[in-house]
């Protein structure tokens, strides 16, 4: 032990070293763990591949001190269609709309320094390790924020997509088929009726239909000729007939006549 008691102004000097390395760590560990925090966030009732009927909740953080939330614009994994996804809860008034690779919701704008949280259900996750959900915000003064970017390269991205990691598939699931929704509508040049002015072609039914009346009506026609033809025949014998009995008649008449003048 020393014999010299300690100077306060050595205490005093150890007290702020130790105070200003206690501040150093505090700051660089909030820098270190910044990045974990996401504006824009998702979680999941189901987080397991495969799983059917997943409810999805999105929290993105309000950043604007002058401005709120009007919409959220979000781009779905690879394995979700846009068809497969709907809304279960948003703030009010907003509504649910999809797009060629996601949807979006919005409406209204919230109050300056609210964030937005909204719900969605998936039909059904796809076989993955995590699914990255691009989200774009927009606020009422037309700001847009970014929430694009996918980790890689080993350094933490500054804007990061909401990410869910997903659990192993259960045993025994197995992927579902095409969502009935998500067929294609008939296009319109399929649904909208020709405008031309040719009549339908007509039914194998009506076709003979049509044979047969005109076999009947070709059947009459031969009768009317047949009947015109024999009518003729009987006309010309008839008078055939006639001139034979004629001639007759005269050869009679002049051989009385001859045998009269000789007597």
């Amino acid at each position: 032990m020393s014999p010299f008691p300690a100077s306060p102004y050595a205490s005093a000097r150890t007290a702020r070293r130790a105070g200003a390395v206690g501040v150093l760590t505090l700051t660089a560990a909030l820098a270190l763990a910044a990045p974990a925090f996401a504006h824009a966030e998702v979680e999941a009732d189901t987080a397991r591949a495969l799983a059917e009927n997943v409810t999805l909740t999105f929290v993105s953080e309000a950043e604007s001190a002058s401005a709120g939330f009007t919409e959220m614009r979000v781009v779905l994994p690879k394995g979700i269609a846009p068809g497969d996804v709907t809304l279960v809860a948003a703030p009010k008034g907003w509504t649910f709309k999809v797009t060629g690779d996601g949807y979006t919701v919005g409406g209204p704008k919230l109050a300056v320094g609210t964030d937005a949280e909204y719900k969605v259900k998936v039909r059904q996750l796809p076989k993955a390790e995590e699914l990255a959900f691009k989200t774009v915000e927009t606020y009422s003064d037309g700001e847009i924020s970014r929430w694009i970017e996918l980790p890689g390269g080993g350094a933490e991205p500054e804007q990061p997509a909401p990410l869910l990691k997903l659990k192993a598939a259960a045993p025994g699931a197995t992927p579902l088929g095409s969502s009935p929704t998500a067929s294609a509508a008939p296009s319109a040049t399929a649904s909208t009726p020709s405008s031309g002015t040719s009549a339908p072609a007509a039914t194998t039914a009506e076709k003979k239909d049509g044979e047969k009346k005109g076999e009947k009506k070709g059947e009459k026609k031969d009768e009317k000729e047949d009947g015109g033809g024999s009518a003729g025949l009987l006309a010309g014998g008839a008078i055939a007939a006639l001139a034979v009995l004629g001639g007759g008649a005269w050869w009679v008449f002049r051989r009385r006549s001859a045998a009269a003048s000789e007597d």
